[in-house]
């Protein structure tokens, strides 16, 4: 990632790509229990028996976590962790490996100065609709299995891992199925993507012009620390879209499920797992970009040496 169009990393796509697919992966490792808390707030909906509205199995992000780890164990936390890690090499590897190529793109290859935040949204929106377009499989298995929950003695799960829930859902709902939900994702990881991108280049450009600040790791936090909190904000609404739709076949288009969300839930409800999907996508954008820029930077050195 860079700060502006003079410091354009020097490494090959490949390099970029498996630079950014590595840390993605690493940050997916150590968030995915907030991953999995999230998706299942989200898909807690009201239940009500006559005129009375039984109380939700789930209550905020650390409620959720204690609540899965005592009645499934701690493993359970990091169900979707394989499908995830796919997700990740895919996902992550092309969006940010492709981000600052499309940058130049469209800004030209003789552009000099400061890139301009239009075009940086542009490009990450770009780089996160394409890439999600790729792995939108994964995304759903991973959804799939963290939203299984515990289930009553005799009951067979639907899955017993990754690799066949992929063929299972071949099987049963044929290939296009592997990208239900194709819409909302896209809409989601091409917000969430921009706002990740573009907010942490533009803050850690701006960081950088404040004297003292240098492209150390308090500068990578910081700029992480507010890619997260943009991401959250503006893509919470779809994020909860796109998981409903993944975890339930019951709806018939994004609409449909948009329509049903608002009007059983309350608007509200595109908020769900708020602060779960900021402490994950908080937590991740630092390990990631902090991993990413030392990784880039070991890469260089091997190149150097």
């Amino acid at each position: 990632m860079v700060a502006d169009s003079k410091s354009k990393s020097d490494l090959s796509f490949g390099k970029t790509f498996a630079s950014s697919a590595f840390s993605a992966c690493f940050a997916e490792v150590c968030t995915i229990p907030l991953d999995t808390a999230k998706v299942r707030l989200q898909l807690q909906k009201q239940a009500a028996t006559g005129d009375v509205v039984s109380l939700p199995k789930y209550k905020g992000m650390l409620g959720t976590v204690a609540t899965i780890a005592r009645e499934e164990g701690l493993s359970a936390l990091w169900k979707g962790i394989v499908p995830g890690l796919h997700r990740q090499c895919l996902y992550g590897g092309l969006r940010i490996g492709l981000y600052d190529p499309v940058k130049t793109f469209y800004v030209g290859k003789d552009h000099v100065g400061d890139v301009p935040l239009s075009k940086k949204i542009l490009a990450a929106f770009t780089t996160g609709a394409f890439a999600i377009a790729v792995a939108n499989p994964t995304d759903l298995v991973k959804v799939r299995l963290q939203a299984e929950g515990k289930l009553p003695p005799g009951v067979p799960r639907r899955y017993s891992g990754s690799l066949n829930a992929y063929s299972t859902i071949v099987r049963q709902e044929g290939v296009g199925a592997l990208w239900t939900g194709l819409g909302p994702n896209i809409a989601r990881n091409g917000i969430i993507n921009a706002a990740e991108l573009a907010s942490y280049d533009q803050v850690k450009q701006t960081i950088l012009k404040i004297p003292g600040f240098t492209d150390n790791v308090v500068t990578h936090l910081l700029a992480g620390l507010g890619a997260g909190f943009f991401a959250v904000c503006i893509g919470s609404p779809v994020d909860v879209v796109k998981s409903r739709m993944m975890g339930d076949s019951s709806y018939r288009n994004t609409l449909d499920c948009f329509i049903k969300t608002l009007k059983n839930d309350g608007p509200l409800a595109f908020y769900k797992g708020f602060l779960p999907n900021f402490g994950r996508l908080g937590s991740w954008n630092v390990i990631m970009f902090l991993t990413l820029e030392q990784t880039k930077r070991f890469v260089k050195s091997l190149e150097l040496s």
